[in-house]
């Protein structure tokens, strides 16, 4: 029995449709920009737990409306303004711009956060303005992932812990940029908040209790106790396993599409193949409770 059957739900709620079988729904008959019923909060935690990702259409909703959906699922922070580009008249809500001047670098697989001692929980991200072609977001789930491994590599892993590093990320010559200038003491002060962690590598979800794969290119360094060669040999085995098709959905975004994802049952990757043209979103996370150093 999954988690959204032993919810309560009213007759009148929204559809909820699967994309794929291991990850990703298309949700309909929800308007984010309304004030929703606890019974539709509930319902789309629910969907989003059991899908990992969730999609919405047509939702022409202003930031402040964005944030306030997003604090109905937990806590949202301010936006650091040493990684990302904070929106002009919301604090919390990230503008992420890639025009000709600013081409995409964030085309690498990862997990939002998966370098903090309590990563994040969802993200919520709004198409503002998208190519006419390509700039789509593919997200691969951490819990078909998982199970597919084989027996004999899911016993090895049971137990084991991989060392999260913000700096494995950050350290590549396509960031330089952000270490320019003051805004290098904004990522100095990032690297001093978020020291390398370790997470199990087959993380329990904290609500539903199931198993996902929680490793990612970006910032997983090492697997601990093994040899730098071991580790290195397993780590790229399990980052290839997880771009299997079969694990896979891949979005195709129009104008005022909101995707609302569980970072700690999937990872994510954004297709930088429009460069030059402009892409711009805005995003919003949400976090099971307040962080340390985060600004409220």
């Amino acid at each position: 029995m999954t988690l959204a059957q032993h919810v309560e739900f009213e007759p009148d709620q929204p559809e909820i449709r699967p994309v794929t079988p291991g990850v990703g729904a298309e949700v309909r008959g929800v308007d984010l920009g309304a004030d929703l019923a606890e019974a539709t909060v509930a319902r789309l935690r629910a969907a989003l737990i059991e899908h990992g990702v969730l999609f919405f259409r047509d939702q022409p909703i202003t930031p402040d409306r964005q944030v306030a959906f997003a604090r109905r699922f937990g806590h949202v922070p301010r936006v650091p303004d040493s990684m990302f580009l904070v929106h002009e008249a919301n604090p919390y809500v990230s503008v992420l711009a890639n025009d000709a001047d600013r081409p995409p670098t964030v085309n690498n697989w990862h997990s939002d956060y998966s370098f903090a001692a309590e990563p994040d929980f969802a993200s919520v991200l709004r198409s503002v303005v998208v190519p006419d072609c390509g700039g789509d977001t593919v997200w691969a789930g951490m819990f078909a992932a998982w199970e597919g491994l084989p027996d004999r590599m899911q016993r090895h892993l049971e137990g084991l812990t991989a060392t999260h590093d913000f700096m494995k990320l950050y350290e590549r010559p396509v960031k330089k940029r952000l270490w320019d200038g003051e805004r290098g003491r904004l990522m100095e002060a990032a690297r001093r908040q978020f020291p390398p962690v370790s997470h199990p590598v087959a993380r329990a979800h904290p609500e539903s209790g199931r198993k996902a794969l929680f490793v990612n290119e970006s910032f997983t360094r090492h697997i601990d106790g093994m040899s730098e060669s071991e580790s290195r040999h397993l780590l790229a085995y399990l980052f290839e396993h997880c771009k299997a098709p079969e694990f896979q959905v891949r979005f195709r975004w129009s104008p005022d599409c909101v995707a609302m994802w569980d970072n700690r049952s999937t990872i994510h990757y954004a297709v930088a193949d429009f460069h030059p043209a402009r892409r711009l979103m805005h995003r919003v996370t949400v976090l099971e409770r307040p962080r340390a150093g985060d600004q409220d």
